[in-house]
C-alpha cells in the first residue's frame, strides 16, 4: 500500500485497518466455541509428520469432509457478495468438491480490519489465513499467539508450484525470533494507487495541472479555487496507517531514523515533519481551503462522496477498470475533467518527493493456531490450485466472450459492459487470488504492464493509467520502504491501540486550533503524546534499533 507521501497530504482515503481490539486471551479453545483444549501449536503443526517430508496424500480428497475457511475483504461494493458469487462458487466446484474440501469466504471489512479479526479470534470464528498487509500487525497477530509453528516442507509438499514462486521470500522474512511463521503473497514491482483532480477546476483557474510543482504551488491553486468558489482539497480523518509526513521529511532519510519514526500501526506526533505537516493543514484550515468536516470521513465512501458530489476537488483511491467514481461524477457534473495530481503537488519547496516503499510481498499471512492439520493442509492445497496459471487468469479476466475477448498477444480486453453472472468485484477480484499475487502477470514485463494499464484504466480514461505509471517511475528514487523488526515490540502492541485513538484526537485538534494558537498547541499535543505511552515506544524501538534488530 504504497500510498506516496504527499497523499496523505491531499486527503486521500486511508483504509488500512480498525483498532486493536481484546485478543482471544489462552488460545486453548477449538474453533466454534468448543471449549475443551486443543493440541498445543507446535504438537498441531507437526501432527501430520511422520517422518521428515512425509506427510498424508490428499491428491485424491480428504476422506472425511475439511471446512477450509479463507478470509476476503468486504469492501462495500453495492450488490457484490463477497461469500456468495459466481466466482466463489465456481472455486467450491472445481476445487473444493474434488478434494471434498466446504470452501468458505469469511468477510473481512477492509476499513476495520484488525477489529473484524480481533473479534473473530476471540469468538474462535477466525479463517484458517491470518492476513495483514504490513508487518507491524503480522508481528502483533504472532504476539498474540494466534499463529501456528509452520513446516516449510509441508508447504512445499502440499502447493509446490507455490513454493516454487514464494519459497525464497518465505524463508527470507518468514522467521519471527527463530520461529517459523509467515507465508507471503507476491508483489511485483507495480502499484494503481492514484490521486486524481478535477482538472476543469484548475484550469479555470489559469491554472495547469503541470503547474503543481509544489506544496506551494498547490495552496496557490487551493487559494483561487476557494476565490472562484469552486471547493477544496478532500480530507479524511486519518486513522490506523500512518505515511502522512513523509514530503516533509529530509532526504536521504537516515536508516534509524526511518525505523524509529517511520510506522504505520503507531503515528508520529513529535517531529519536525509531523509539524510541519500539520501547520500546512492548520493553514489550509483555517483559510477555508479544506474540507472543513475532514475528520468526519473516516471511510473512503464518504471521502467519495464529498467528490462525486462536486464538493471536494481530489479523491486518491486504487484506479481499476471498472471504477464508478467517474461516471458517477460526471452525473452531478457533467462538464468535469479529471487528471493524475503529479507527485510534487504536496512536497515543500526544496524537499524530495518521498513515498513508502512496499516490501518484496504483498499479504503476509499464518495459519490460524486453532486449524487442524487437515486444514492447514488444505490452505496449502488452496493456494496449489489458485497459483495455477489457468486458474488464476480465469479469477482475473473472468470468462472469455463474456468479461473478455484475447487480443493478438493474448492479453485480455475487458468487456467494460458485462453485467452478467460472471462479472468481477470492481478491483477486478483481486481480493480473492491476492492471496498468490498483488498484481496480475503475463509471462513477460512488457505484457504484464500492458495488461495492468488496461486493469486499470477505465475506457476513455487511458491517459489516467499512463500518467500513473509514469509519475511512479518518476519518483522511484525517492521511495523507502518501512523498516522490517525482526522482534515483537511490546509496548507498539500495549500503546498502539489508546495511541491510535488519542492521535486522533490531538492532531485534529492542532489542525482546528486558530493559527496563532498553532504552537502552543501542537506543544500541549506532543507532550500528552509522549506521556500516554509514546516514549516508552519509541525506547523500545530504541533499544531494538541499538541492537540491530531491524533491517
Amino acid at each position: 500500500m504504497n500510498k506516496k507521501g504527499f497523499v496523505s497530504l491531499l486527503m486521500a482515503s486511508v483504509m488500512t485497518a480498525g483498532m486493536l481490539a481484546g485478543c482471544s486471551g489462552g488460545n486453548n479453545n477449538a474453533k466454534n466455541g468448543n471449549t475443551e483444549p486443543t493440541t498445543a501449536p507446535a504438537e498441531s503443526a507437526a501432527a501430520t509428520n511422520q517422518t521428515q517430508g512425509s506427510f498424508p496424500d490428499y491428491s485424491k480428497g480428504f476422506e472425511k469432509k475439511v471446512s477450509l475457511d479463507i478470509p476476503v475483504y468486504e469492501r462495500a461494493y453495492e450488490g457484490w457478495n463477497v461469500s456468495d458469487n459466481y466466482y466463489t462458487r465456481w472455486v467450491q466446484a472445481e476445487f473444493g468438491d474434488k478434494y471434498n474440501i466446504e470452501v468458505n469466504y469469511v468477510p473481512i471489512t477492509r476499513a476495520k480490519e484488525v477489529t473484524d479479526y480481533e473479534q473473530l479470534l476471540a469468538s474462535h470464528k477466525a479463517p484458517d489465513i491470518i492476513f495483514h498487509y504490513d508487518m507491524p500487525q503480522a508481528l502483533t497477530y504472532y504476539g498474540e499467539d494466534v499463529m501456528q509453528p509452520l513446516d516449510y516442507t509441508e508447504i512445499e509438499n502440499y502447493a509446490p508450484t507455490y513454493w516454487k514462486n514464494m519459497g525464497s521470500t518465505i524463508e527470507q522474512y518468514g522467521t519471527v525470533d527463530d520461529q517459523k511463521t509467515f507465508f507471503f503473497a507476491a508483489r511485483p514491482e507495480a502499484d494503481n494507487f492514484v490521486n486524481i483532480i478535477r482538472k476543469d477546476w484548475v484550469e479555470k483557474v489559469g491554472m495547469k495541472v503541470e503547474d503543481l510543482t509544489s506544496l506551494e504551488k498547490y495552496n496557490e491553486m487551493l487559494a483561487k479555487w476557494k476565490e472562484a468558489g469552486l471547493g477544496v482539497t478532500g480530507g479524511n480523518l486519518l486513522q490506523n496507517f500512518y505515511n502522512f509526513n513523509y514530503a516533509f521529511r529530509e532526504w536521504p532519510v537516515d536508516a534509524k531514523y526511518r525505523a524509529l519514526y517511520s510506522d504505520l500501526s503507531v503515528a508520529d506526533l513529535t517531529t519536525a515533519d509531523t509539524e510541519a505537516f500539520l501547520r500546512n493543514l492548520n493553514y489550509q484550515y483555517n483559510n477555508g481551503l479544506l474540507d472543513k468536516e475532514f475528520y468526519l470521513r473516516n471511510d473512503e465512501p464518504k471521502v467519495k462522496a464529498e467528490f462525486v458530489s462536486g464538493k471536494t476537488g481530489n479523491f486518491a483511491f486504487y484506479l481499476a477498470n471498472n471504477t464508478d467514481v467517474f461516471a458517477a461524477t460526471l452525473q452531478n457534473n457533467p462538464d468535469a475533467e479529471f487528471a493524475v495530481v503529479p507527485p510534487y503537488a504536496g512536497v515543500p519547496e526544496g524537499n524530495k518527493p518521498q513515498g513508502r516503499a512496499y516490501w518484496p510481498f504483498g499479504f503476509i499471512m499464518g495459519i490460524n493456531y486453532e486449524s487442524t492439520p487437515e486444514e492447514r493442509a488444505a490452505v496449502w492445497m488452496y493456494l496449489e490450485w489458485l497459483s495455477q496459471p489457468e486458474n488464476l487468469f480465469k479469477f482475473q479476466n473472468g470468462i472469455e466472450g463474456e468479461n473478455y475477448t484475447l487480443d493478438a498477444d493474448g492479453i485480455a480486453l475487458k468487456n467494460p459492459d458485462y453485467k452478467g453472472e460472471a462479472v468481477l468485484a470492481q478491483n477486478n477480484n483481486k481480493d480473492y487470488w491476492g492471496l498468490v499475487t498483488e498484481i496480475a502477470q503475463y509471462p513477460d514485463a512488457a505484457k504484464t504492464r500492458t495488461a495492468n494499464l488496461r486493469n486499470w484504466a477505465p475506457a476513455g480514461y487511458e491517459t489516467l493509467a499512463d500518467d500513473l505509471v509514469k509519475y511512479y517511475d518518476e519518483v522511484a528514487e525517492f521511495r523507502t520502504p518501512d523498516a522490517l523488526f525482526n522482534v515483537v515490540l511490546e509496548k507498539v502492541n500495549e500503546y498502539k491501540a489508546d495511541l491510535n485513538t488519542l492521535f486522533q484526537e490531538l492532531y485534529v485538534k492542532v489542525v482546528l486550533a486558530p493559527e496563532a494558537e498553532f504552537d502552543a498547541t501542537y506543544e500541549a499535543a506532543k507532550k500528552t503524546y509522549l506521556d500516554a505511552g509514546y516514549q516508552e515506544v519509541l525506547d523500545e524501538k530504541q533499544a531494538a534499533i541499538d541492537a540491530g534488530k531491524f533491517r
